[in-house]
This record gives structure tokens, C-alpha cells and sequence, in this order.
């Protein structure tokens, strides 16, 4: 589809980072009623990796920002923009992204956080391409970074065998060849769904106190059926929507980067789209789900694999609580 604005967007370079400390599933079945067997054959997840203590989101998103702007051979003062998508920021004020820069020391640009769970880094995608293809700035570096270790409930089964924790970002620069790059987005929400994945305490509905501490309110809660549900529809049904407003067929892309939140999920949507799972991207079974990471930690894996080239057709697509979910195209330019 063509854009009425002066340049398209294009990633200029890749970056991630994860955690030393790997947790594999046995560490679960040595305090909880499941087994390796059990998480696997559910979700795909072999192991995942965890910050430690002492280290928040920044120290994540900072290691896969450093990453980024060595591979393109700049320096943070080139910077115009920094984007965090997290839904673990470091405080709620300040912004994570103000952390990010002063760790950086980016001394030129401004920032702000985006908070859309699992969709976080494709909103944050399509919101970053708007401020360098018409024009604003020239080097937009986006971080979808959590550490989701900081809201889960590791007594609950159903969650905490789910996540863990990590960084990854692109660079975006401005091209005036409109056949690469940002290409197209369908991006929704729906807040019917709220009340099936969702932390209730800790905003300024129900602020921290002792009673939303021992009712366990700052975790995740997550009604793991109708999510699933929901996700397997929303994410297929948008990628291959965007597909068809695309002229596209299975054979015209090179990989589909589904959110890592389940395998299931995953493969019903490569099966909407007619694609072999030779053509998706998976990491989902070293890393589980880390949420905003999930979608460029993939790309920046398959990328340095030399596996993604340029001219490469690639659609992303995810869900997430809110309800969140959209499919971006995004033809790759390195």
C-alpha cells in the first residue's frame, strides 16, 4: 500500500540480549505439581532466563541498545528517539526510556515507554515508523524489553512456567525507496478482554497495600483458556488479513515472526497463513515468553544465523493482553 509520507522506515540494524541464568524445567517440577513433560507438551518451553535481582528491565534493554548501535557503527549521540515497550518498567515514573538514555548517554534525543503487553513491540513498531517517515527523526532506536519475573507468581502454575526475561530492538532510519521497509500494519485493541489477562494491583485502581500484597494482586493473572483462545483467532485471522491486503500468498513470505507465547499458538497461525514451520520463526523453547522481547529477538537471532536476507518478506504478528493484537509487514533492507 502506498504512503503519503516522504520516506518509509526501514530497520538499519539488530540488537538483543538475555540473561546468563538459565532456568530449565526440572527447577518447576522440584516444588510444583508438574513435569518437564507437561510444560513442553503444552507451551514448547524447554528453559528460560532470568535476571537477577538487582538487575531491572533498563539493565536488559541497555545491553541490547549497546548491541544495536556497535552493529550500525554509531554513537548514542546520534540518537534522535529511544522507545522502551515494556510492561515491567523499571518505576512508572520515570519513564524506562529516561533510563535507558542516561545509561547510554544519548545526550540528543527525547523518549517515552509504551505499554501494550505482548503487542508492545509491533504498536511500538508502527508508532516509531511514523516519526522517521514523515520526516521527524532520522535514527529512532525502539527496546521491547520485560522482566517478567518481577509480576509473576512462581506458586502458580499456570503462569510462571510461562515467561522470562530479555531485550531486543531495531534501529529505524528513513529510506525514499518505498518497497522497503515498514510496509504495512493492522494493529487493534479490545478492552472486553481485560479481564482475562491482567495485574490488578499496584495502579491507581488498587494501589499497593498490605491487603493487595497478600492477595497477590501484583502478579499476572491470566484465564489461560480464553486467552488461548482468543489469541489463535486474533493473531491468524490478522496476519492473514494483512496478507490479503497485501497481494501476498504463502509462497511470497519468507518468515512469519509470531509472539512467543505459545507453540500451539504459533503453529495454528502459520497454518491460517499456508506457511510450513520451516518459515517460522521460533525461539520460544530457549527463552519462553518475554513478551516485548519475544518478536525482534527472533529476528535479531535469525538475522546474525544468516538466515533472514534482504528483500525478505517478513509479516510479524502478536496478542496480548488489553486485548492487543496486529500484524506488521515488514520487508527486511541489510
Amino acid at each position: 500500500m502506498s504512503k503519503k509520507t516522504p520516506y518509509n522506515a526501514y530497520v538499519s540494524a539488530v540488537g538483543h540480549y538475555f540473561p546468563d541464568k538459565v532456568v530449565t524445567n526440572k527447577y518447576f517440577e522440584s516444588y510444583l505439581d508438574t513435569t518437564d513433560d507437561w510444560i513442553k507438551t503444552r507451551t514448547g518451553i524447554s528453559e528460560r532466563r532470568y535476571l537477577e535481582k538487582d538487575q531491572p528491565t533498563s539493565y536488559a534493554a541497555v545491553r541490547a541498545a549497546r548491541m544495536i548501535l556497535e552493529k550500525r557503527g554509531i554513537t548514542a549521540d546520534e540518537i534522535d528517539l529511544i522507545i522502551v515497550t515494556t510492561v515491567t518498567p523499571d518505576m512508572f515514573y520515570p519513564s524506562t526510556a529516561t533510563r535507558v538514555q542516561k545509561e547510554l548517554g544519548a545526550k540528543n534525543c527525547w523518549g517515552f515507554d509504551i505499554s501494550a503487553a505482548c503487542s508492545g513491540f509491533i504498536f511500538g513498531l508502527q508508532t516509531a515508523s511514523q516519526f522517521v517517515e514523515n520526516g521527524t527523526c532520522k535514527k529512532v532506536l525502539l527496546i521491547g524489553a520485560d522482566k517478567m519475573t518481577s509480576i509473576v507468581n512462581f506458586e502458580d502454575r499456570n503462569t510462571c512456567v510461562l515467561f522470562g526475561d530479555g531485550a531486543a530492538g531495531f534501529l529505524l532510519e528513513p529510506t525514499e525507496d518505498k518497497s522497503i521497509g515498514v510496509i504495512d500494519a493492522i494493529l487493534n485493541i479490545d478492552g472486553n478482554g481485560g479481564e482475562y489477562l491482567y495485574q490488578p494491583g499496584g495502579g491507581s485502581l488498587n494501589p499497593p497495600t498490605h491487603e493487595t500484597v497478600d492477595k497477590k494482586m501484583h502478579f499476572v493473572h491470566q484465564d489461560g483458556k480464553v486467552v488461548f483462545k482468543e489469541a489463535v483467532k486474533g493473531m491468524a485471522d490478522v496476519s492473514y488479513d494483512l496478507m490479503q491486503r497485501n497481494n501476498l500468498d504463502s509462497k511470497d513470505v519468507a518468515f512469519l515472526v509470531p509472539h512467543q507465547a505459545n507453540m500451539r499458538i504459533i503453529q495454528a497461525t502459520a497454518d491460517r497463513m499456508g506457511l510450513a514451520m520451516d518459515k517460522v520463526m521460533v525461539n520460544i523453547h530457549k527463552y519462553g515468553n518475554t513478551t516485548s522481547c519475544t518478536i525482534p529477538s527472533c529476528i535479531s537471532e535469525y538475522f546474525y544465523d544468516g538466515k533472514v536476507k534482504k528483500g525478505d518478506n517478513l509479516v510479524l504478528s502478536s496478542f496480548g493482553a488489553g486485548f492487543t493484537w496486529g500484524s506488521i509487514l515488514l520487508k527486511w533492507a541489510i
